[in-house]
């Protein structure tokens, strides 16, 4: 150990791993197994005093800086410089009178839903419970509820914050706004933030769940569903996925080894109002699987279902503004089990409120987009690269009527200086630009969707 990070190791709480010791590895190690972080230190961060001494002593050094979070954080893996995990800063503090809750940097959705629901309250998490909160609300954050309640940053109180100085700073709307605007949707681009209080909403339980359809009513449903869309209210917020399903013994029996498509469901309503409403989707055909029922909302995990062991995967998506004829043909081709880059792909109903700016403007863009179109491609071994052509055939069929992208599903691997660009309206980049300048002009902070400073 150098005398520099042995002088770390004795200014923080938690412990300090330099390349080749004993939880290095583990610590650098992510959700996504794809790629890994390969810093010169590791520093496990205890609560925000770590943060900022670990900050501070990257820019004394000119040592860039990332963070490791936890949930799915890793897109594409640092090199060199100072890693700032922070896993271990996991405490939650609701206040139900307030309807707010105080998460740390490394607390996720499931100990904020678990906090939240003996007081009648849920937060505004995403599909899966095991997501970090932080990052995933820094990114905009499109959850189960997107429709009713808008994005996760638009409810966002307070962020605590490690700049570029070394200072932690408290952020506020009133307390240094432009700040304020720039992390809510400008994701990891200034800075470390240690904590953030959030708005909790009332709803305690939720109508949701799956229909699967086999393979040859998949047109039928993709028309059904989009002319469907249309007539839905904001508090019922649905996906469908086109998924080919190996033929594996952990994969459902109806299921395995099917081509189906699978639409999720959450309504804000009750059973009853939600039968009425999913009524044109379940007359498409047969079910192989329907679960839709009323939950509480500690199970609203179960309605995507999604993976929870570490895997290698890549994803990419784009805003649209409509899905019209030449959509679903497409999708299908890419789709397709018999595609040469098979993929698994989704499309999302946007609008509402999503689609409605804030009381508090943030940096979050393209709320004109009314549906997302997603690729999602795993790896086929756990030592073989991600085939990306099938994301590239998407942005070749559909990239010319996107609005541009959702940073939260720009997933593995570094997207390119343009992507990152297309993640925001013209006139919102530009401003991140220049607040990119004036609190990280030497971009201390690398994050995995980098926002550089201009140029001087």
């Amino acid at each position: 150990m150098s005398d520099d990070v042995a002088a770390l190791a004795g200014l923080v709480r938690g412990p300090v791993f330099p390349p080749g010791t004993e939880g290095y590895a583990e610590e650098c190690a992510g959700y996504q197994t794809a790629d890994r972080h390969r810093p010169a230190v590791v520093v496990c961060a205890t609560g925000a005093e770590d943060v900022r001494v670990a900050v501070e002593f990257a820019r004394e050094r000119g040592l860039t800086v990332a963070v490791q979070a936890t949930g799915h954080g890793l897109s594409a893996g640092a090199e060199g410089g100072v890693l700032v995990s922070t896993r271990r800063m996991t405490g939650v503090r609701v206040d139900a009178a307030a309807r707010t809750a105080w998460v740390e940097a490394g607390a996720r959705w499931e100990q904020v839903i678990h906090e939240a629901a003996p007081h009648g309250l849920a937060p505004l998490n995403g599909s899966a419970p095991g997501v970090g909160v932080v990052s995933y609300v820094l990114g905009g954050g499109m959850g189960l509820l997107a429709r009713r309640y808008g994005y996760a940053a638009d409810h966002v109180r307070r962020v605590d914050v490690v700049t570029a100085d070394g200072r932690l700073r408290q952020v506020t709307a009133e307390q240094d706004p432009d700040l304020f605007w720039a992390l809510r949707g400008g994701q990891g681009n200034f800075g470390v933030v240690t904590g953030m209080e959030i708005d909790l909403v009332p709803v305690a339980r939720l109508y949701g769940g799956a229909l699967f359809f086999d393979t040859d009513l998949i047109p039928q449903l993709l028309r059904t569903w989009r002319e469907w869309t249309e007539t839905v209210p904001e508090g019922l917020t649905s996906s469908v996925s086109l998924i080919p399903m190996p033929d594996l013994p952990g994969v459902p029996e109806p299921l395995r080894g099917r081509f189906v498509a699978n639409v999720a469901i959450a309504h804000d309503g009750d059973a009853a109002e939600g039968e009425r409403l999913v009524a044109p989707l379940r007359a498409v055909g047969p079910r192989l699987v329907d679960t839709l029922a009323e939950i509480p909302y500690t199970e609203s995990g179960s309605i995507h279902g999604d993976p929870t062991q570490p895997h290698a995967y890549v994803g990419t998506n784009l805003l649209l503004e409509d899905v019209d004829a030449s959509t679903i043909p497409a999708l299908l081709d890419l789709a397709a089990p018999d595609s040469a880059n098979p993929c698994i792909v989704f499309l999302h109903h946007l609008g509402g409120a999503l689609g409605r700016p804030p009381a508090v403007p943030n940096a979050v863009s393209h709320r004109d987009a009314r549906y997302m179109v997603r690729a999602l491609t795993f790896a086929t071994s756990p030592d073989a690269a991600v085939d990306q052509k099938a994301h590239r055939r998407l942005v070749e069929a559909l990239g010319g009527s996107a609005l541009g992208h959702s940073p939260n599903f720009m997933l593995g691997g570094a997207p390119s200086s343009d992507q990152v660009r297309a993640e925001y309206d013209p006139e919102t980049y530009q401003r991140l630009v220049e607040l990119k300048t004036l609190h990280d002009p030497t971009n201390l902070f690398r994050h995995n969707q980098n926002i550089p400073p201009a140029r001087r």
